[in-house]
């Protein structure tokens, strides 16, 4: 195990976006279409907030859903995905070793960070890379 590697080395480098304006009709589809449980939201590919799988369910409401389990579309139009993002999400840079990383998600409690280099969004690292990274070192 190298004690220095980057986290550039286990990120996920080609991030699903979402922009401050967009639906959250369009956060649910791309949650749902990649299989996915945090999602970068970016102005200009700056970072500006993180909009989480959690985040939409707190939305979702036992009396939100139909008959036929959908969501109900009236809370999703109310509301952008820039209403109920975090905004100013903790980050790291690509060359922040993975120890740091593990050691920011554990103490902080988050499950994803972005990867930002010169104040552009170049990665996001989850709890599931890291456990990845652990399981192929052994």
């Amino acid at each position: 195990m190298n004690r220095k590697e980057p986290v550039s080395n286990i990120m996920t480098k080609d991030v699903i976006t979402l922009h401050l304006n967009d639906s959250l009709f369009e956060a649910e589809r791309l949650f749902k279409k990649y299989h996915i449980r945090h999602i970068p939201v970016v102005k200009k590919r700056k970072i500006v907030g993180m909009l989480s799988l959690t985040d939409l369910q707190r939305l979702s409401f036992v009396d939100s859903y139909d008959d036929s389990g959908q969501v109900d579309g009236a809370i999703y139009e109310l509301l952008t995905v820039g209403q109920i993002m975090a905004a100013n999400p903790e980050r790291v840079s690509s060359s922040t070793i993975i120890k740091d990383v593990a050691a920011l998600l554990a103490k902080k409690e988050f499950h994803a960070l972005p990867v930002v280099d010169d104040e552009k969004l170049v990665g996001i690292v989850t709890t599931t890379d890291l456990l990845k990274y652990l399981v192929d070192q052994y």
